[in-house]
């Protein structure tokens, strides 16, 4: 009875022995399950604040891993705990059930129930919760999720976006300790993913609830994530703060080798009107990018792919490249028999640079060379949602 399921969302209801707070505390999991065609074995720990993405090409485990936290699925052994909250323990005999593990699962489709509104749609989960244990109130999440003007509306009347929207509060209204959501944008267009994505990046810190997230599209790791776990045939390849991940070039082939780059966070500094452009300060310097709909002070992450990175050894005056980052060479790739991947350091923050063979030997580049690297502002990747959580807009 504590279980609220509606096709793609479970919000899961209270235990007889509360869990303490997931907000902040760790994760541990050691855990695997075999099967014929695929098998998991996962080993790690992480704090569960803001948005942690689980990365990966299809079949890598994403959502095999996400359905055994949840209890939907049973690993063969292992342990899986929340703080000091054990969901799954093979040795001690425990697997708790998904209604007593308090957690919000949201998956691909909303399915809501066609025959409520929106309204009775968000109250459903709250039911199966006694209202002392609600720690998130109703108009926060409406305000949040923006659904005010969606509350009188059936399913039938909203669209994709929205849906997913009311879905989304639905599974927040169990007051979860810990908010699960596999591939939640995977059957929205792009226009209804831009739509969501910023109401998702503001969930955990505006309602304190952390957020696993499952997501094999490279955009949304980098709008949402703090953190990333890089899965590959059901093992952890690798984890880390987003930046530092999604620039090894080791990890190309499943970040994907055409999208090979760095990750970079900067603040926004001003705005050229006359020009549309927006000036961005980074460890490495500034960068001038197309106009940015972020105010100055604002922090976000672009990405800059290592086949728009050329290499100088001055800064050219007669270029029409604004940006010519000052760095140092730090490794030197072959990558096939015509180009080389280049490391940088630019001023503590990691670049990529893909140049041909011939490059590095006509510059005579070597670990310690002293470069600039040229960046064509049209070629920067503008990111989608500002990341402000340590920026105070008023």
């Amino acid at each position: 009875p504590g279980l609220c399921r509606a096709g793609s969302v479970r919000a899961f209801g209270p235990a007889r022995e509360a869990p303490p707070s997931g907000r902040g505390r760790m994760i541990e999991i050691d855990v695997t399950r075999a099967r014929k065609k695929f098998s998991v074995e996962l080993n790690f720990s992480m704090e569960t604040h803001g948005i942690t993405t689980l990365f990966g090409p299809s079949g890598s485990g994403k959502s095999t891993l996400i359905d055994m936290i949840a209890g939907l699925l049973k690993a063969d052994r292992g342990r899986i705990s929340l703080g000091d909250y054990t969901l799954f323990d093979s040795s001690a005999g425990i697997d708790l059930p998904p209604e007593r593990r308090r957690l919000g699962y949201v998956f691909q489709d909303a399915r809501l129930f066609p025959h409520m509104n929106a309204r009775a749609n968000l109250r459903y989960g709250m039911r199966r919760r006694p209202a002392a244990e609600h720690r998130i109130g109703e108009d926060d999440v409406i305000g949040l999720l923006g659904l005010d003007r969606l509350l009188d509306r059936r399913p039938a009347q909203l669209s994709g976006g929205e849906r997913q929207r009311v879905a989304i509060g639905r599974a927040l209204l169990v007051s979860p300790e810990l908010l699960l959501m596999d591939e939640p944008l995977a059957s929205l267009d792009q226009p209804r993913k831009n739509e969501i994505l910023p109401f998702i990046r503001r969930m955990p810190r505006e309602l304190g609830i952390p957020v696993i997230y499952v997501s094999h599209a490279l955009e949304e790791v980098i709008t949402l994530s703090d953190r990333v776990v890089v899965l590959q045939e059901g093992q952890v390849r690798a984890m880390g703060e987003v930046e530092d991940i999604l620039s090894r070039s080791d990890l190309a082939p499943l970040t994907g080798r055409f999208w090979a780059g760095a990750v970079i966070r900067a603040r926004v500094t001003s705005h050229d009107t006359g020009y549309s452009l927006t000036n961005l300060d980074f460890g490495g310097g500034t960068l001038q990018v197309p106009r940015l709909d972020h105010p100055e002070g604002a922090e976000v992450r672009i990405r800059v792919r290592s086949r728009d990175v050329s290499l100088a050894l001055s800064a050219p005056t007669d270029s029409s490249v604004l940006n010519a980052i000052p760095a140092i060479v730090q490794e030197i790739s072959p990558d096939g028999a015509a180009q080389a991947d280049v490391v940088l350091d630019a001023g503590g923050t990691r670049l990529l640079a893909r140049i041909t063979r011939k490059s590095v030997d006509a510059l005579s580049l070597v670990p310690g060379s002293s470069v600039h690297a040229m960046i064509k502002a049209v070629s920067v990747e503008r990111p989608s949602v500002e990341r402000s959580d340590d920026h105070d807009q008023s």
